[in-house]
């Protein structure tokens, strides 16, 4: 059944999957399973945008910093730790 917020169920999936897809190009859509929401259908313009705003957060994160700079960072530190005695 769907309602007014997007959302289907996963049994609308396979009645209902061209009227699902229209949904999800307009606005992201909410697959509910059991009553719970399960999954997500978004148009690949969002997708990317939401990509491209994970990406630059992810910038200047240490996952984002290499093995050789963690490393430079990490003596630098010793160093310092080490000078300060």
């Amino acid at each position: 059944m769907t309602s007014t917020s997007g959302s289907y169920t996963t049994s609308d999936l396979s009645r209902k999957s061209g009227d699902i897809i229209a949904a999800a190009l307009r606005h992201p859509v909410i697959i509910t399973q059991r009553n719970k929401p399960r999954l997500v259908l978004l148009n690949i313009a969002d997708y990317e945008r939401l990509k491209r705003q994970s990406d630059a957060h992810a910038t200047g994160t240490l996952e984002a910093v290499s093995d050789t700079l963690l490393a430079e960072i990490e003596k630098a530190v010793d160093g310092y730790a080490d000078s300060d005695g």
